[in-house]
């Protein structure tokens, strides 16, 4: 139990007979349950988009080439790609932009209601770049940022994404980082920062090593396995 103050990972779950508490047999079932509630969760498309307005955040609705949710969990290919109709939409958007925003509902569209718009705003606050338009997509991959950035004409892109939820953390979002995006990126190519929700990584935490990540990269033109995230710790505020 001490172990347990510490975590919200199943240990010492006990045991009665053969089999764990009933108790515990029920936890696991509702942390499944959310799970799968999580993945198959819509992205709200309209309230992302009124959300950003309200804070005079430009964006743009996007749609990747997966046109539901079930082809979309079996086809993670078409989720890495834009639409026809999307792809033409961009072009109209395309300049020398320093960096591409883009919130994709990937795994866990809860996890984009829950904390996309307020990290983004703590990050805009603090960038003095030239930002394209935000970028919204229903059924995108990581991937997607790529192809996005390249048609925006954006030195950087910064992918917002549901992760893939666990039994305890269905809300979890992740942020992907690509120099130079372009289709056939690899992942060694991406920074990734995980856990970004309220038991987890916080928002100033997580904006910190944003910033940090998104100037090194512009600094050393690359991305990837080869830029280091080892930004000192932010003051604590209070």
């Amino acid at each position: 139990m001490r172990l347990r103050d510490f975590t919200p990972a199943r240990v010492g779950l006990g045991r009665v007979g053969h089999s764990v508490p009933t108790s515990e047999l029920l936890d696991f079932q509702l942390a499944h349950a959310q799970a799968r509630d999580a993945v198959h969760l819509p992205l709200d498309v309209n309230s992302l988009v009124l959300e950003l307005k309200q804070k005079n955040i430009q964006c743009a609705t996007l749609t990747s080439a997966a046109t539901d949710r079930f082809i979309y969990l079996r086809r993670p290919d078409l989720g890495r790609q834009l639409s026809a109709g999307s792809r033409e939409s961009l072009r109209s958007l395309a300049g020398s932009w320093d960096a591409a925003f883009v919130i994709a509902d990937g795994l866990s569209a809860l996890a984009v209601h829950r904390h996309a718009v307020t990290l983004l705003e703590l990050v805009l606050a603090k960038l003095d770049w030239r930002i394209a338009p935000i970028a919204i997509v229903e059924q995108g991959r990581v991937a997607i940022g790529d192809e996005i950035g390249q048609l925006l004409g954006a030195q950087l892109a910064v992918v917002l994404i549901g992760e893939r939820p666990g039994l305890s953390s269905a809300d979890s979002l992740g942020v992907y980082l690509t120099w130079q995006p372009q289709p056939g990126r690899t992942d060694a190519e991406r920074n990734c920062i995980s856990n970004i929700r309220a038991e987890g990584l916080s928002y100033p935490a997580a904006a910190h090593k944003l910033l940090f990540l998104m100037n090194e990269s512009r600094r050393l033109r690359l991305s990837g396995v080869r830029l280091k995230e080892d930004a000192r710790p932010p003051l604590l505020e209070n």
